[in-house]
């Protein structure tokens, strides 16, 4: 199977075989950036613009990165000087990108479905970096790939997702795809913070920390997103850290072997203890790293470039 895919928007659009060819495009990516010359030439004359409406550090600092891996000019947008500012159109101002002939716009958006409006009206490439409530799917990806690099497999596997699932585009994402690389999936939160009739994508549903974790080879973390007004559901962060928080103690009586994940930003002493972060089951940096592999597999795949050009030194 070959790629034939314009535009990344959301897991839930891939195939198993389309996931598959990411995490392969992203393992060779990874050995790239280990090298002590990491860069390549294969998007050399094609031009990424990054589009972050929303906050980020982690996503934007990794896509630059990844493009410029790949020799691609980047253009960074602010949004407290673009024309949005002015009343123009998310169309429109996207439209004046592709006038000037940008190959490939990377977009996160507060509101769910921005990046597939755009998709669907510009020949340009669009990647979703994050949109509202919807999904993150290079998220998603890098935690496939951080999973398949450290267990060799996913189908099977017996993963916990504990947190805000609610307002979780990540979560979203990896329910998708997650699942659907044969993972034996269990979200984990409080009532409030879980979406109604999920259990419906075919997951387990588990309100109690200690049962939904206790036989996991992986346990993503996710934190409260005050952000998105998610306290509110919960009477207080401190009695949330107390039932949903994964601390030494607790990591202490699980399978030594577990993994554990965070799409970050952390919140210390809250879903997460200090010592759980930065211990050795820990992959929380890895995921990181791999990230950067995955989002130049994606931009490299997204541009219809022969295979063999994009590994050329």
């Amino acid at each position: 199977m070959i790629w034939t895919k314009k535009d990344l928007i959301a897991i839930k659009d891939l195939s198993v075989e389309e996931i598959q060819i990411i995490l392969d495009t992203a393992r060779a990516y990874k050995d790239l950036i280990l090298r002590p010359i990491k860069k390549v030439p294969a998007l050399r004359g094609r031009t990424v613009a990054l589009f972050f409406l929303e906050p980020s550090t982690r996503t934007r600092i990794s896509f630059e990165l990844a493009a410029k891996r790949l020799s691609a000019d980047v253009i960074n947008m602010n949004p407290s000087t673009s024309s949005q500012t002015k009343g123009e159109s998310l169309l429109d101002t996207a439209r004046n990108l592709e006038a000037l002939k940008i190959n490939t716009i990377v977009m996160r958006h507060k509101h769910a479905g921005a990046a597939e409006i755009l998709a669907k009206n510009l020949k340009a490439s669009i990647i979703n970096a994050g949109d509202g409530f919807h999904e993150h799917p290079t998220q998603s990806l890098l935690d496939l790939f951080t999973i398949l690099e450290n267990k060799k497999t996913l189908k099977g596997l017996n993963v916990t997702i504990v947190g805000d699932i609610l307002h979780s585009r990540v979560a979203r994402s990896n329910i998708w795809g997650l699942t659907k690389m044969g993972v034996h999936l269990t979200l984990c939160s409080a009532p409030s913070m879980l979406p109604k009739d999920i259990e419906k994508l075919g997951v387990k549903i588990c309100y109690d920390l200690k049962k939904a974790i206790k036989n996991a080879d992986v346990i993503q973390l996710l934190r409260i997103q005050f952000e998105r007004d998610s306290g509110i559901l919960f009477p207080s962060v401190k009695e949330y850290g107390n039932l949903y928080g994964l601390s030494a103690e607790l990591l202490k009586q699980l399978n030594p072997q577990a993994l554990i994940m965070h799409p970050g930003p952390i919140n210390r002493g809250i879903e997460i203890a200090s010592a759980v972060a930065d211990g050795p089951q820990s992959l929380i940096l890895d995921q990181v790293t791999n990230g950067l592999a995955v989002r130049m597999a994606i931009l490299f795949l997204l541009s219809g470039i022969d295979e063999g050009e994009g590994m050329r030194k």
